[in-house]
């Protein structure tokens, strides 16, 4: 009896340690879930942290571009290079990450689209390229957290080549892959993730062939719009690449007065168009108006514009008829 008893004891004390080791492992598996939680939700936290700096790092800083874990400034390189010569530029890369990334550059053809677009070619695949004639060092880096390096981007012109050209540059993290299905473009086993793509431009300063002609102004508004529009076609004669300031005057002809309204920014590239449009806004006095777009294309050049005669009597009507001018300074 003694023996049964001490046995149904060993037993009784043998369950209940298991029973308190279950219980101890099922506390261990919620402590850890619950850590893992907090882990993700600093995650979460950061993550919405680096979109803020990034969102204010945009709005302050056009000429930075930011990607989901890194940096690139700036984001356009004017080179003025003569033929047969060379100039060096730098570009910054900067690793937001928490881990150690590594970075390929790469390069693109682009044509611009009179909507002011850019369409992506293969590198070497327009008439008008540059990838050619540049040198990047380095093309590959891999950079720690939080650190960053200065990529020397180095402009050779052929001797032959003055007129003005222009290409796209990539700057793409990497990561490995667990196949050897890489890009076409990059060394086998690793693939790109995501990139940020840099303007080049190039065009020697003896070439100040420019020439902006403006056509085509009507009036293009349509019922339910809220204000008047009004397109006009800009076209590049020139060799180089505009930076166009494109504004909207209106001329009382009753009573001489005018009134210039805020410019909008148009880059229109050599030998091509840009269709542009401007909306006039509500507030001019009833009356008939000489309305004129302006093109200011640099302060060494004359204004280039459009005129057209509008009425303005709080009904929209269709504007009258339109003629080309230019606007002198």
């Amino acid at each position: 009896m003694y023996s049964l008893g001490k046995c149904n004891l060993f037993k009784y004390v043998y369950l209940l340690l298991i029973d308190i080791f279950n219980t101890f492992m099922e506390y261990i598996l919620l402590i850890s879930i619950i850590f893992e939680n907090c882990k993700t939700f600093k995650r979460i936290k950061s993550m919405h942290k680096r979109n803020l700096f990034y969102i204010i790092g945009g709005l302050l800083f056009p000429n930075l571009a930011l990607g989901q874990d890194f940096e690139v400034a700036p984001v356009r390189l004017e080179f003025d290079v003569e033929p047969a010569t060379s100039q060096m530029k730098t570009i910054t890369v900067k690793n937001h990450s928490s881990r150690r990334v590594s970075y390929t550059v790469s390069f693109a053809d682009f044509l611009p689209t009179t909507s002011g677009e850019r369409k992506i070619l293969p590198p070497n695949s327009t008439k008008r390229t540059c990838v050619n004639w540049i040198n990047v060092n380095p093309a590959f880096f891999e950079l720690n957290p939080g650190e960053d390096i200065q990529i020397q981007v180095n402009m050779l012109v052929p001797g032959e080549e003055f007129g003005t050209a222009w290409c796209m540059l990539f700057i793409q993290p990497t990561r490995e892959q667990t196949s050897w299905s890489a890009d076409k473009q990059l060394a086998a086993g690793i693939t790109v993730s995501g990139r940020i793509g840099v303007l080049v431009y190039q065009s020697p300063k003896s070439n100040q062939n420019y020439s902006i002609k403006v056509s085509n102004f009507q009036e293009v508004t349509k019922p339910g719009d809220s204000q008047r529009k009004f397109s006009a076609v800009i076209e590049n004669l020139g060799d180089k690449v505009a930076h166009c300031k494109v504004f909207l005057l209106a001329s009382n002809m009753l009573n001489a007065e005018e009134r210039q309204f805020p410019p909008k920014d148009f880059e229109i590239f050599p030998k091509l168009t840009r269709a542009v449009e401007m909306e006039l806004p509500n507030d001019l006095p009833p009356g008939k108006y000489a309305l004129a777009i302006i093109v200011d294309y640099g302060p060494k050049y004359p204004l280039e514009g459009s005129q057209l005669v509008i009425d303005i009597d709080g009904k929209m009507p269709n504007a009258d008829n339109a003629d080309s001018t230019n606007k002198n300074p």
